[in-house]
């Protein structure tokens, strides 16, 4: 059983899967004092509902949605959301989000203590997680289905490492799957494998690689398959530092590779996210919810990737991931 916003749903019913789609990102401080362009929350879910009620028409069935402690997660509006669109099973995660320093909170908490008191003191990132998945978030009961943790450009700082075994440790407590925002030009995706797989142990089947779609270069992302990764081709519709034509000939190769079964689709697309102007977001016109359906599974169709390979990437893998291998969800702690 997986766990959504509105309740557990079978890995049978799980359905044409997006594996990383945000609903809304909001930097929590600037909006609870700027509130420039947020408005209010009633017309803010209404538009949400409106375009997740259009990607549930395209036939998409799920939408796992990584928004985590560093992009302005809101669990109680995600919930009114997903009430408006019960055909539409959306899985929330825990974690935190950050390139280079943990939030503040956790400066004189845990680890970061153990040479001022000589002694080793347990990171309270991992209960938060785990409390997170087996009890639910804050007050609300919905309880996340993934763990997420980030690594970009700058690399493995020293906060990046502690929460990304913070995550590792949480995934063997709950048996819940991690996805990693990654940055494939640096080849962040071997650092990821050092820390979290070969030293923390986790399998891994059961890690996305979020964002391997950043690159063109298939060899680097063949190893990263063949190591046993999953690779999160997740951002269509972001035509800047790649085109549309060669994220999607990444993905025609990758396909011919014979790599599908390593695959997961999404766009990395938002109703509202405040990170960036609205008069730029307004420039990336493919960058929504519609665009694979619409767009993005037609060329690839014409380039030679077949329905079952399609199949393969928003329905088998995103089953094969989100399914917990040992049960150990609920009350593990």
């Amino acid at each position: 059983m997986i766990p959504t916003v509105l309740g557990e749903v079978g890995s049978g019913d799980l359905g044409r899967t997006y594996m990383h789609e945000h609903i809304f990102i909001a930097t929590a401080d600037v909006q609870a004092n700027h509130p420039t362009d947020w408005g209010d929350d009633d017309t803010r879910v209404a538009q949400a509902a409106k375009k997740l009620g259009e990607l549930a028409a395209q036939g998409v069935r799920t939408v796992v949605d990584p928004t985590v402690v560093g992009l302005g997660r809101n669990i109680p509006l995600i919930q009114r959301v997903a009430e408006r669109v019960p055909e539409l099973n959306i899985i929330v995660a825990t974690g935190i989000y950050t390139y280079d320093s943990a939030p503040l909170y956790f400066r004189y908490r845990g680890p970061a203590l153990n040479d001022m008191l000589g002694a080793d003191v347990p990171d309270p990132m991992v209960d938060m997680f785990t409390a997170d998945i087996t009890d639910g978030i804050a007050d609300t009961g919905v309880r996340a289905g993934m763990l997420k943790c980030a690594i970009d450009a700058e690399g493995m700082t020293p906060d990046v490492e502690r929460i990304m075994r913070a995550v590792a440790r949480a995934h063997h407590r709950t048996g819940v799957p991690i996805t990693v925002h990654t940055h494939p030009t640096t080849r962040s995706g071997t650092h990821v494998k050092r820390v979290l797989c070969d030293e923390e142990g986790v399998d891994p089947g059961r890690i996305v690689l979020g964002h391997s779609g950043d690159t063109t270069d298939c060899d680097h992302l063949a190893r990263l398959a063949d190591a046993g990764f999953v690779l999160g081709m997740d951002r269509f519709g972001i035509n800047v530092d790649l085109t549309f034509e060669e994220r999607a000939a990444t993905l025609v190769e990758m396909c011919r590779r014979g790599y599908a079964d390593s695959m997961v689709l999404s766009q990395d697309a938002a109703c509202y996210n405040d990170w960036i102007d609205p008069d730029v977001l307004r420039l990336l016109t493919q960058w929504h919810y519609l665009h694979l359906g619409e767009e993005v599974l037609p060329y690839v169709r014409e380039r030679g990737v077949t329905e079952k390979q399609i199949t393969t990437m928003l329905e088998d893998v995103p089953r094969r991931v989100l399914a917990s291998s040992d049960g150990r969800r609920k009350g593990s702690r």
